[in-house]
Formats: C-alpha cells, sequence, structure tokens
C-alpha cells in the first residue's frame, strides 16, 4: 500500500512538471508576438519598440514624426515647399569660418584672393591660427533645437525704413542683424534699437557694444591681419583706405565670414551677376541658414524707386547702384523669389 501511494505521488509529481514546462513554454513563444516586442533580434536578445505613451515616443513625435524642423509658423529647415529653394540650398556649408573649416578648397582660395588682390601674399592658415589664439574660432549655430523657434530680422540700410515704424517689429526677434553703418541712435522709432549681429569688413568697421557679434566679412588676408591687430597691437591702420586702428568689442563675440560660403552664394544664388555679392545678400543668406524664421527689412528702393541709406536726407544718392560691383536689380529678383517661395517676409516700408 505505501509503495504504490509512492508511486502515485511521484507520478502527479511529474504531470506536474509536465504542465509547468508545456506553460512556461507556451509563454514564452506567446511572448515574441506582443506588438511591442521585436524577435528579429541580434544574439537572441530583443529589441523593445516603442509603445503609445512612452516617453522616447512622444519626443520622436515631437521632433521628427511632425515634419517640423522648429516651432516657428515658417521653418527654414523644411523642405519640399519650393523645388527651387531646395536645389540651391546647402546646409553643409557653414556661414562661419572656424578651426574645422581653415583649409579653403583651391578654387575658392583662388576666387577669394582676387576679390581684393593684394601684392604681399600671406598664408591664410598660419594668420588663421594666429587670430583664433584671439578669437573663438568655433561655430556657435553647430546645433538647432526643435523645440525652439529661432526668429531673425535682417535689417538692411534703405531709405525704405524712414518713416517705417517698424522698430519695435524688430527689436521683438531673437536674433537681429545689421551692416557697415547702420546707426540706430534717433532712428529707434524706425530700424529698432536692438542689435545681436553687426556684420561689417575692416573700412566700415566701428566700434560696438559688448552684447553684440562682430562679424568680420573678410574680402582679403589682410582683413585677417588687421582685426588681429585691432583686437591687440594695433598696428596696422591702412589697408586700400583708412581703418581703425584699434577696435572695441567683445572679443568672445567675433565670428569670421567663411568665404567658401561667400562663393556658394555668388555660384549658386547670385549666379554670377556682379563681381561679388553685396553685404546685405551676404548678412540675408547667413541668415538663412542658421535662423528658423527670416524677416527682412530696409532691402531696395523706396516707394519712389530712390536708393539711398536710412540716414541720409538726400534722397537720391543711390549709392549701391553706382558701384557697379553688386548687380541689384538681381539682387532683388532672388529677394522676391525667397518670399514667393516662403522662406522669408520682406517688409518693404515707405
Amino acid at each position: 500500500m505505501k509503495c504504490s501511494l509512492r508511486v502515485w505521488f511521484l507520478s502527479v509529481a511529474f504531470l506536474l512538471v509536465f504542465i509547468m514546462s508545456l506553460l512556461f513554454t507556451y509563454s514564452h513563444h506567446s511572448m515574441t508576438t506582443l506588438p511591442y516586442l521585436d524577435s528579429g533580434a541580434l544574439g537572441g536578445t530583443h529589441r523593445v519598440k516603442l509603445v503609445p505613451g512612452y516617453a522616447g515616443l512622444q519626443r520622436l513625435s515631437k521632433e521628427g514624426l511632425s515634419g517640423k524642423s522648429c516651432t516657428c509658423r515658417r521653418c527654414m529647415g523644411d523642405a519640399g515647399g519650393s523645388n527651387w529653394f531646395d536645389s540651391h540650398f546647402d546646409n553643409n556649408i557653414s556661414p562661419v569660418w572656424t578651426r574645422e573649416n581653415m583649409d579653403l578648397p583651391p578654387d575658392v582660395q583662388r576666387w577669394w584672393m582676387m576679390l581684393q588682390p593684394q601684392f604681399k601674399s600671406h598664408n591664410t592658415n598660419e594668420v588663421l591660427e594666429k587670430l583664433f589664439q584671439i578669437v573663438p574660432g568655433e561655430n556657435p549655430y553647430r546645433s538647432r533645437d526643435p523645440q525652439q523657434c529661432r526668429r531673425c530680422a535682417v535689417v538692411g540700410n534703405s531709405g525704405n525704413l524712414r518713416g517705417s515704424g517698424y522698430g519695435q517689429d524688430v527689436d521683438g526677434h531673437n536674433f537681429i542683424m545689421r551692416m557697415n553703418q547702420a546707426p540706430t541712435v534717433g532712428f529707434e522709432q524706425d530700424v529698432g534699437s536692438r542689435t545681436t549681429h553687426h556684420f561689417m569688413y575692416p573700412e566700415s568697421a566701428k566700434n560696438l557694444p559688448a552684447n553684440v557679434s562682430f562679424v568680420l566679412v573678410p574680402f582679403k588676408a589682410l582683413d585677417l591681419l588687421w582685426i588681429a591687430s585691432a583686437l591687440s597691437t594695433g598696428q596696422i591702420r591702412f589697408t586700400y583706405a583708412p581703418v581703425k586702428s584699434f577696435l572695441r568689442v567683445d572679443k568672445e563675440k567675433v565670428q569670421i565670414y567663411n568665404p567658401a560660403f561667400f562663393k556658394y552664394i555668388h555660384d549658386r544664388w547670385t549666379e554670377h551677376h556682379g563681381r561679388y555679392p553685396s553685404t546685405g545678400m551676404l548678412v540675408l543668406f547667413f541668415a538663412l541658414h542658421v535662423c528658423d524664421e527670416v524677416n527682412v527689412y530696409g532691402f531696395g528702393a523706396d516707394s519712389r524707386g530712390n536708393w539711398h541709406h536710412y540716414w541720409e536726407n538726400n534722397r537720391y544718392a543711390g549709392e549701391f547702384r553706382k558701384t557697379g560691383v553688386h548687380d541689384a536689380d538681381f539682387e532683388a529678383h532672388i529677394i522676391d523669389l525667397l518670399a514667393k517661395a516662403s522662406k522669408i517676409e520682406v517688409y518693404r516700408g515707405n
């Protein structure tokens, strides 16, 4: 009797073990078919897919799945709005000359050195190495946050700004970019009072407040030597014209415009109309490459067809059109195309 009971208990135990084994095997295989697991994993492991409500999926839906590169009303980085724009735009070219892109392609080097030829040649890389011991030599626009909207105002110097009343609107942008003289004192109601970036070359340079980035537009190696001198020894006082021997700007905010980007605009956008693009075009395309939304003020003629600066009383000065260096009409055409492609909004003024 005892032997029979022992056999019965052993049989029941083996049966229970067999049933548990079947249940475990079934549950293991059924888990691989669940919608949030991927059975095609390497090395026998399982890669977990994102399930609804998972934080990573929420982040992806905001950044990638939404198709928006920013939170602005219109985003510069969003492709597909204009075939013309997409075929011209190259986001791989940095508008800033840094330690990482010091070496210019040979064709860019030759083109840049012929803009304002010099009798004495200089090793550009050696000049930059010394300059980047004084100024940062880094790209501050390397990353863009898709959860933000970087709105930029590009403020030209046209007389159409007089009486426009754009000042408050201009000051409401994150970046406010001006060029050359561009006085604001006395013109705040029309042009605004804030500036974050001021683009100049040596012959047009002026002192800037500490919170403004000075962006040097170099036309020759001597311009690089000048900025290094103007921020240190003050030895250079003349290029092809008198220049400031010392410059009061924030060294940590000095940026150098990239000649490769300069030529990219000349080749791809202004298509060799004029000897080279105007400073206004250089600033506009700088903004197109570092901003999410770009609004343009003070470009072109006034409502009477006159070309002059907003601080000039002579409406018939027309210096921009008299130089022959830039093709004002073609540049105006490009600005119109950018506006039609909804890449910029142009405020025409008076």
